[in-house]
């Protein structure tokens, strides 16, 4: 009796194993561009849903309660103890005599008053311009230049180059920029310095179209008018902007498809 033969793999085996290994990988391309439309749809959807509507409100909420706040932390001087005199009304730490209307604790409204006038005209201009010129002549070497150098050339003029370089720029900036405006922030934090941490959110909409106005950084309280107003260059790490929402701004911006290619593509 002939001992058993083991089987090997033939073309065919290798063929299935490389059809399988082509299966896999275009279920994992379906899949990924079925993730891809799936998220596109969702705002699509919600896009769908909302035409012909005018741009929700948002819900008034408490700003220290949202997922990117973070309170502020600087470098503060050691907080000082009031001291009590005896027999008088004023008190030693005290930033004013008589109380007054102006907002001093968490969760006290001042209003801001958004001042915005900048302009800038800057033109540079820059020229240069360079020339070289190199000559290489090899008259004697030892006597073996008629050996070395090809007959019918002459030793002195063996090399010679000339380089000639210039580049020329020019650059200009004129931006100008106007903004006036109020809005209410409110007071979230009290540093131990008395510095009061505001922020601000006041969103207008006109027809079908949403104005953003969003104001936030760290005030002192002697900046803040009688009236309860502080201007916006006193206010220190000031964030402002100044933006908008809309079927006017959604027609402003490109597709999402040209975002991508713009980002994705090298030229």
């Amino acid at each position: 009796m002939s001992p058993p033969t083991s089987r090997r793999p033939g073309p065919q085996g290798s063929s299935r194993s490389r059809g399988a290994g082509t299966a896999s990988r275009s279920a994992k391309l379906c899949l990924a561009g079925l993730a891809a439309l799936t998220l596109g749809s969702c705002g699509m959807a919600d896009r769908l849903a909302n035409i012909g509507k005018a741009p929700n409100l948002s819900a008034i909420d408490d700003p220290t309660a949202s997922p990117g706040y973070k309170p502020v932390s600087l470098p503060m001087p050691e907080p000082e103890k009031p001291i009590f005199q005896a027999n008088s009304l004023w008190r030693s730490g005290s930033r004013g005599f008589f109380k007054d209307q102006r907002a001093m604790r968490v969760g006290d409204i001042l209003t801001v008053k958004v001042v915005i006038n900048d302009s800038a005209d800057i033109s540079n201009t820059t020229a240069r311009s360079r020339q070289n010129s190199e000559d290489m002549g090899a008259k004697s070497l030892f006597g073996l230049e008629g050996k070395l150098v090809p007959k019918g050339t002459d030793p002195a003029g063996m090399l010679a180059t000339t380089s000639d370089s210039s580049s020329t720029g020019t650059g200009s900036v004129k931006r100008s920029e106007a903004l006036t405006t109020n809005i209410g922030a409110l007071i979230t934090q009290i540093l131990p310095n008395g510095n009061m941490v505001i922020e601000g959110r006041q969103e207008v909409r006109v027809n079908f179209e949403m104005r953003e106005l969003i104001v936030a950084g760290v005030v002192r309280p002697e900046d803040v008018e009688s009236d309860n107003t502080i201007d916006s260059t006193k206010i220190a790490q000031a964030r402002i902007s100044y933006g908008g929402r809309g079927q006017i701004t959604d027609v402003q911006q490109p597709r999402y498809g040209q975002q991508v290619m713009d980002v994705l593509l090298p030229f």
